[in-house]
């Protein structure tokens, strides 16, 4: 791997120095081929390389963007923000637990997904892990919340009331033993090995369960395997779940790179599609954030991490009657679009979809010719286990007239000390507002 990278920035080469911390991801199987790019514009490489990083509002065209609200917030921070069509913040809710992935409720409050406990029963350092679902209402008060060390990644709330959340729970021993792929953890307890495996939850409103699904008792093990560039510590890593219109989930699968339809009521796979051992565009490849758009199709965040080839992420809409592929968006110059984590995309109403490239905090719309016309980068950096990172892990936009956000205050000058440090590009790492935000 090179140890320099020529990115082009006002007319001149500048060399930046790369620097990944290995050793970290190799251990989290995020290993892939660096490729070089001489000459790319600046904010359209991967844009933790460059000197100057851009942030705040990139691009606006007003014409053909979709005026909306963009809620998101950083995966180890403590706020959600919601920026206007200009960019600015005009709404942040704080929560001291951490908010890592957050979307608003029909009653206009916001359901998030806090940090990892610190002691999860040895869950606390998979990448997802969270603590407690909770419901906050637009002043950050919890209204509700669901605690529970072995959920992760994605929840939601049912007509019901229930709500769904993803869990980790071990393998049963004889089926571990079937499992094919991954590589052994060297940190392993031999004397007590788990295989973390994935389950859905529905619970009611006082967190006592109502129904489970155990992954392992529905999976084939000649079709389930785990990339052999995954740990097994962990069998499927799902990190997305939502209910289509029949009832069924919608749920992906990262580590087996499958996308699939599963029956609430028998459990059983109704449908599944990606393969990494398939040529493109029938691969896929440790994908996220699988969603059901309004037409019946599915679209897909492919992050193309260990592709057969070159890494390089794309957006892909699946028809799931025929499984093909009848939109994709990927970068002209496949360095300028790539994520190894996290990543999301959705449909807008006006035919666009909006992106987040996660590992680079880049929020944007593109149209269904593939043309860029908003982009925001987000400036907040914390902490993390890849050392200091931006990453937030997924957008969504909501209508300006939403009755949501009726009798709302969406004043960017309330929030002046931020918009003006973002517009500044002067905010410091582990950022949490000025003195008056609670910390």
């Amino acid at each position: 791997m090179g140890e320099l990278a020529c990115l082009r920035h006002r007319g001149a080469s500048v060399r930046s120095p790369l620097k990944l911390e290995d050793e970290r991801l190799s251990a989290l199987g995020y290993t892939d081929e660096l490729t070089y790019a001489p000459d790319l514009p600046i904010g359209r490489a991967s844009m933790t390389w460059i000197r100057n990083r851009p942030e705040g509002l990139v691009y606006r065209d007003a014409e053909k963007s979709h005026d909306g609200l963009t809620l998101f917030c950083s995966v180890t921070g403590k706020h959600a923000t919601l920026l206007n069509p200009e960019g600015e913040v005009v709404h942040r809710w704080h929560n001291s637990e951490g908010i890592q992935h957050a979307h608003m409720l029909e009653n206009g409050h916001l359901l998030i997904q806090t940090g990892p406990f610190r002691h999860a029963e040895g869950r606390q350092n998979m990448g997802g892990n969270s603590g407690a679902m909770m419901e906050l209402d637009w002043d950050s008060n919890v209204v509700w919340a669901y605690r529970n060390p072995a959920q992760h990644h994605a929840y939601e709330r049912l007509e019901n009331g229930h709500h769904l959340v993803l869990g980790w729970y071990p393998v049963p021993l004889d089926i571990v033993s079937k499992v094919q792929g991954g590589y052994e953890d060297p940190k392993a307890d031999t004397d007590n090995p788990i295989m973390w495996g994935d389950v859905i939850l529905e619970v009611n409103p006082s967190g006592r369960e109502i129904k489970r699904w155990n992954s392992w008792e529905h999976f084939d093990t000649s079709l389930d395997v785990i990339c052999p560039l995954e740990n097994r510590k962990e069998w499927a890593h799902a990190n997305a779940l939502s209910t289509t219109p029949n009832g069924d989930w919608l749920v992906s699968f990262r580590n087996t790179s499958q996308v699939m339809l599963i029956d609430p009521e028998s459990g059983d796979i109704k449908w599944r599609f990606g393969d990494a051992t398939k040529d493109f565009p029938l691969a896929l490849n440790h994908q996220h954030a699988a969603t059901w758009l309004d037409n019946g199709n599915i679209l897909i965040f492919d992050n193309g991490c260990h592709r057969q080839g070159p890494s390089f992420s794309r957006v892909v809409e699946i028809n799931p009657e025929t499984n093909k592929a009848e939109w994709s968006y990927q970068a002209d110059v496949i360095l300028a679009f790539h994520s190894f984590m996290c990543s999301g995309a959705s449909r807008l109403p006006n035919g666009n979809t909006l992106i987040t490239e996660s590992a680079t905090a880049r929020l944007f719309e593109v149209t269904p010719e593939g043309e860029t016309v908003w982009e925001w980068v987000s400036p907040f950096f914390f902490q993390s286990r890849f050392g200091r990172t931006p990453f937030v892990f997924r957008a969504y936009r909501y209508e300006l007239d939403d009755p949501r956000f009726d009798g709302r205050v969406l004043d960017p000058s309330l929030h002046r000390e931020v918009n003006q440090r973002i517009k500044d590009g002067d905010v410091p790492e582990n950022y949490h507002g000025p003195g008056n935000e609670r910390r």
